[in-house]
């Protein structure tokens, strides 16, 4: 059975295109989706996924409409391909249903873990160069303005002592750790641990 999956990234875009696209194919069911990319939560698209069964193949437009990176991608694949269905890409011309399209594939997948071990190297060899030059890697010292707020702010309710440390870090939308780290910057001494 063919299932399609159209989505655009805005509330302004038309799926009409993709729609039409995937009805001349004769999906049998169609899942849409209005997403940014800012969200990471796909509802449709988990339960396309959730209803996949073997024999199946995924029909979409392009593949930037099922994945919004290379590695997500290879992820999503690998997942319709364990549920026993495929996977066809209109204007990609990518049909992981055959030899072909399978190959195709996973030459992509090859060459995200390719461009994955790249960044790893570039990144140790800057972090060595820098050393060599006598740096530190890693974040720059110090807080952001708006940190630095939020640390006086912080360091004023701690010395108040009418919250709890959980509920300072409720009320400013951080962690315990985060908490413990702007005392720290402010200088604040915290030998015996409020908890709660």
């Amino acid at each position: 059975m063919k299932i399609g999956y159209a989505r655009v990234s805005t509330q302004d875009q038309d799926l009409s295109l993709q729609l039409d696209a995937l009805e001349k194919v004769d999906c049998v069911q169609i899942y849409q989706e209005k997403i940014t990319s800012s969200v990471k939560e796909r509802p449709q698209l988990q339960r396309m996924m959730a209803q996949l069964r073997e024999g199946d193949t995924v029909v979409i437009w392009k593949l930037d409409r099922l994945a919004r990176s290379l590695k997500d991608l290879v992820s999503l694949v690998n997942e319709i391909q364990e549920r026993g269905a495929g996977l066809y890409s209109l204007n990609d011309h990518i049909d992981t249903t055959t030899p072909h399209g399978k190959f195709t594939f996973h030459l992509f997948a090859a060459l995200a873990e390719f461009e994955r071990d790249i960044i790893r190297e570039r990144t140790k060899a800057g972090l060595a160069a820098a050393r060599a030059r006598g740096r530190k890697g890693g974040r720059p010292k110090g807080l952001s303005q708006k940190a630095q707020h939020t640390a006086i702010i912080a360091e004023q309710l701690y010395r108040e002592e009418a919250l709890t440390v959980k509920e300072i870090c409720e009320q400013l939308s951080i962690s315990k750790g985060t908490f413990y780290n702007y005392l720290h910057h402010r200088g604040v001494e915290t030998g015996t641990l409020r908890n709660g």
